[in-house]
C-alpha cells in the first residue's frame, strides 16, 4: 500500500489558500490602480479645462493693442509646447501669436473642445498632439484661439501609473516570496508525517507521527492519531500475545499426544481396525501441529528486528537454486518447469533464507495446483533498476474476487480440494514480503493460470 505523495505543493491547502489570497490581492490592486488612474485623469482633465476657461474669460476683457500686450505677457509665464495662442481677424487671417492658423475641426462657438491634432507645424513651441482648444471672439470682432496640450495631463497620469505599478510590484514580489516560504513549512511537516505513516503502514506500530512545539491544528490531529495508534498497538499486542501463547502452549501437549498415539499404534496389530484409526488420528494431529508451526512462523516473521540482519544479495543464484530444488518435484508431477532470467538483476537488500522460503512457497503453490502436462515458469525481471520475481503457471488460477483474501490466514480458495492445504503458505509469503517492504501481487499469467509477483522495490521500509 502506498500513500499519496505530498511533494506537489500546488495541491496542498496552504498553497491554494495563499495562491487565492495572492490572486485576490493582485486583482484588487489592479482594480484600485484603475480606479485611481481614472479618477486622477478625470480630475486633471477638468482642472485643465477650468484653467483654459479662466484664460478665456481673462483675455475677453481686453481689446486692441491691450489684448496683444496681455497675450505676450501671459506667454512669458506659460510653458513652451504646452500653451499657445493665435489671434486672427474676422476673416480668419493671421494677426499675431505662435498659432498661425485655426486648427481644423475647431468650432467657433466659444466652448472648449478636445482636438486629436492640435497644430500641423514643426514649431517646438506648439502642442504637437491632442489638446484642448477654444475659439472666442473679442470685443473688436477678432478671433482668439487658445490651446493647451494634453501631454501635461498624460505626464502626470504616467507618473501616477508608474508609482502605482512599482507599488503593486514591490508588494507582489515579497508576497510571492512569502507564499513560497510559508508553503514550505507545512509541506515539510506533512512529509515528516508521511514518512512515519509509511513506516506504520509497513507494520511498525511503534512509530508515531511527529509533533512540533507550535501545538497548532496539525499537531492536534497528529496527537489524536498517535493516541489511536497507542490503543491499536496495545490491542494488537494483546491479540498477538494470546494467539502466540495458545499456539505455543498447545504445541507441547499435542507433541506428547502424538507420541503416545504413535506408541499405541506400534503396539497394535498391523492392518487391524485400531491401527487404521490410529493412522487417521495421527494424520489429524500432524495437521494441527503444522498449523501451529505456521502460526508461530508468521508471528516470528512479524518481528521487525530481523531487518537488522539484512544484507545485500544477488537474486540470480537464489533463483537458480530454487529452480534446481523444485525441478525434481515438477518432473514428478509431469510438469514443465522453466527458469527465465536476464543477464543481470539488481541486487536485493534482505534475508536470503526468508526470500528463499517466500519464493519456495509460491513455487510449491503453483506446482501443487497445476495439473499434469502443465507448465510453471520462474522468472526474474529487471524493471527500471529494481528486481521483480514472478511465478507463472497454467493451473486453474485465482479468481479476481479472491486475490486479496488468499493472503489471509487459513483462507482456502476451494474447501473441497484435497490439495488446498492449511491456508498459511501465502500468509507466510505476505509476512516475508511485508518484512522486506516488497509488494506482493496476484494476477493472470500468459499461460492461463495464476501470476504471483514479488515486486522488490523496497518502498515501504521505514528509515532506521
Amino acid at each position: 500500500m502506498s500513500l499519496p505523495n505530498p511533494s506537489n505543493g500546488w495541491r496542498s491547502s496552504s498553497s491554494r489558500l495563499l495562491a487565492l489570497y495572492s490572486s485576490l490581492f493582485v486583482i484588487w490592486s489592479g482594480i484600485l490602480m484603475g480606479v485611481m488612474y481614472y479618477d486622477v485623469s478625470a480630475y486633471l482633465d477638468n482642472l485643465a479645462k477650468h484653467s483654459l476657461m479662466q484664460r478665456q474669460h481673462l483675455f475677453s476683457r481686453f481689446s486692441g493693442d491691450q489684448l496683444v500686450d496681455a497675450l505676450a505677457v501671459s506667454m512669458t509665464f506659460d510653458i513652451r509646447g504646452i500653451d499657445a495662442y493665435g489671434l486672427f481677424d474676422n476673416q480668419h487671417r493671421y494677426l499675431n501669436g505662435a498659432l498661425r492658423q485655426i486648427p481644423d475641426g475647431l468650432p467657433l462657438d466659444g466652448k472648449i473642445h478636445m482636438l486629436s491634432d492640435c497644430a500641423d507645424s514643426d514649431d517646438p513651441t506648439l502642442p504637437a498632439d491632442s489638446c484642448d482648444a477654444v475659439a472666442t471672439q473679442t470685443k473688436d470682432g477678432r478671433w482668439l484661439i487658445l490651446v493647451r496640450d494634453n501631454g501635461s495631463l498624460f505626464a502626470v497620469t504616467r507618473i501616477i501609473l508608474h508609482a502605482l505599478f512599482w507599488g503593486v510590484t514591490l508588494t507582489i514580489l515579497p508576497g510571492i516570496a512569502g507564499w513560497h516560504l510559508l508553503r514550505r513549512r507545512p509541506l515539510r511537516r506533512i512529509r515528516g508525517i508521511q514518512a512515519s505513516a509509511e513506516a506504520i503502514v509497513a507494520g511498525d506500530l511503534t512509530r508515531r507521527l511527529p509533533l512540533s512545539n507550535r501545538r497548532d491544528e496539525l499537531d492536534m490531529l497528529a496527537a489524536i492519531v498517535n493516541a489511536m495508534l497507542e490503543r491499536i498497538e496495545h490491542l494488537m499486542n494483546e491479540v498477538k500475545g494470546v494467539c502466540d501463547n495458545i499456539a505455543h502452549d498447545l504445541r507441547t501437549p499435542l507433541t506428547r499426544l502424538r507420541a503416545q498415539l504413535y506408541r499405541i499404534q506400534q503396539q497394535a496389530d498391523e492392518g487391524s481396525t485400531l491401527a487404521v484409526q490410529l493412522d487417521s488420528v495421527l494424520g489429524e494431529a500432524d495437521t494441527l501441529m503444522a498449523r501451529f508451526r505456521g502460526l508461530l512462523r508468521i508471528s516470528e516473521l512479524e518481528d521487525r528486528q530481523r531487518r537488522s540482519g539484512f544484507v545485500q544479495l544477488d537474486p540470480v543464484p537464489l533463483l537458480q537454486e530454487l529452480h534446481d530444488f523444485y525441478l525434481p518435484l515438477a518432473e514428478e508431477g509431469e510438469l514443465v518447469f522453466k527458469l527465465q532470467l536476464p543477464d543481470v538483476l539488481p541486487p536485493l537488500n534482505g534475508d536470503r533464507a526468508l526470500l528463499f522460503e517466500a519464493v519456495a512457497n509460491l513455487l510449491s503453490n503453483s506446482i501443487k495446483f497445476t495439473p499434469p502436462g502443465g507448465e510453471v515458469i520462474l522468472r526474474g525481471v529487471n524493471e527500471g533498476g529494481r528486481t521483480r520475481i514472478e511465478v507463472l503457471d497454467s493451473g486453474p488460477g485465482i479468481a479476481e474476487a479472491e486475490r486479496e483474501a488468499v493472503f489471509q490466514r487459513f483462507y482456502r480458495a476451494d474447501g473441497g480440494n484435497q490439495k488446498s492445504g492449511f491456508g498459511l503458505g501465502l500468509s507466510i509469503v505476505a509476512a516475508i514480503a511485508s518484512l522486506h517492504g516488497f509488494a506482493l501481487k496476484v494476477g493472470t499469467s500468459e499461460l492461463g493460470g495464476a501470476r504471483l509477483v514479488l515486486d522488490c522495490q523496497q518502498s515501504l521500509i521505514p528509515q532506521t
